[in-house]
């Protein structure tokens, strides 16, 4: 069974910097995108950061400029880079895993895979 785990969230203050990292553990074959999405207390999940395969980026708004999303194919790992983090990006961090090729044979077969969360905490 594949999963995905997170790893680095934590308590920071305004302005400093988090690195979180999300590996698919099992048999995988290949990922079509991976994301970071957040949920605030209170509010919807939202997309954070998106990457496909081939390395092409997409961000929310806020986070331009201070967010960088990376993977490494070879580990199955996405990365989210947070630096000049706000109290506002408080929340609930989720990495996704979009089309996750799971068996090759007889048949193709894909699931959409989420993280468990990990929560991120900026103080002012």
């Amino acid at each position: 069974q594949v999963q995905l785990v997170e790893s680095g969230g934590g308590l920071v203050q305004a302005g400093g910097s988090l690195r979180l990292s999300c590996a698919a553990s099992g048999t995988v074959f290949s990922i079509d995108n991976m994301g970071w999405y957040r949920q605030a207390p209170g509010k919807q999940r939202e997309l954070v950061a998106v990457i496909s395969g081939s390395g092409n980026t997409n961000y929310k708004g806020s986070v331009k400029g201070r967010f960088t999303i990376s993977r490494d194919n070879a580990k199955n790992t996405v990365y989210l880079q947070m630096n000049s983090l706000k109290p506002e990006d408080t929340a609930v961090y989720y990495c996704k895993a979009d089309k996750v090729v799971i068996t090759i044979t007889p048949v193709r077969s894909y699931v959409d895979i989420w993280g468990q969360g990990t929560l991120v905490t900026v103080s002012s």
